[in-house]
């Protein structure tokens, strides 16, 4: 038991430094020896876990995600309004985002970047399921402007990366009214 315990930590630990070294160097300048120095193992450990570098950031994004989206969705209930629904989640994930900034802003380098390949980033947008569930359903009911999820995310979601990065570069602060302005901001460009 202790000896899985051993295991599990040590895996943890590479997931750790991996976001923290991509989210400080960036992808190209993130080896596998730094990665392996910070999380206190040796290089050929991280091989006991993860195939190659790749696998590492493919399985690194994926977990992140799960955590993002289970915060996001964690109150949500699909009998809720659609409009209600949406602000619950969006102040949700804008609160994920600007307190829990290593893994929001690893999230953010990873969606634009074509460093997480394409199995990894649609096992990622399956944990958004219930978010694309209610848009689907705010377009049935007449609420949600009848296009793409990717354009509803853009404008709706999207616009928090930016926050998120503003306030860490110490830019702008947001409090509770920004939060609301942008969240009322968000809901005008989706709703009809």
């Amino acid at each position: 038991m202790a000896q899985l315990q051993k295991s599990i930590d040590k895996k943890k630990a590479l997931v750790k430094a991996t976001i923290e070294l991509v989210n400080n160097n960036g992808f190209h300048a993130t080896p596998m020896s730094k990665i392996a120095k910070m999380a206190n193992v040796s290089p050929a450990t991280i091989y006991l876990y993860f195939e190659n570098k790749q696998d590492l950031l493919n399985q690194t994004y994926i977990e992140v995600k799960a955590v993002y989206t289970e915060y996001a969705f964690e109150t949500y209930k699909e009998t809720m309004s659609v409009e209600a629904g949406f602000e619950l989640i969006w102040k949700r994930i804008a609160n994920f985002k600007l307190h829990e900034c290593e893994n929001a802003m690893f999230l953010a380098q990873c969606d634009n970047t074509p460093i997480i390949d394409e199995t990894s980033r649609q096992e990622g947008i399956k944990h958004l399921q219930p978010l694309l569930d209610l848009w689907t359903r705010g377009k049935k009911e007449g609420i949600i402007k009848p296009i793409s999820e990717y354009l509803l995310y853009a404008y709706a979601i999207n616009p928090l990366s930016f926050l998120m990065m503003t306030q860490n570069r110490g830019s702008f602060v947001l409090n509770k009214t920004h939060i609301d302005q942008a969240y009322k901001a968000a809901w005008d460009s989706i709703k009809i």
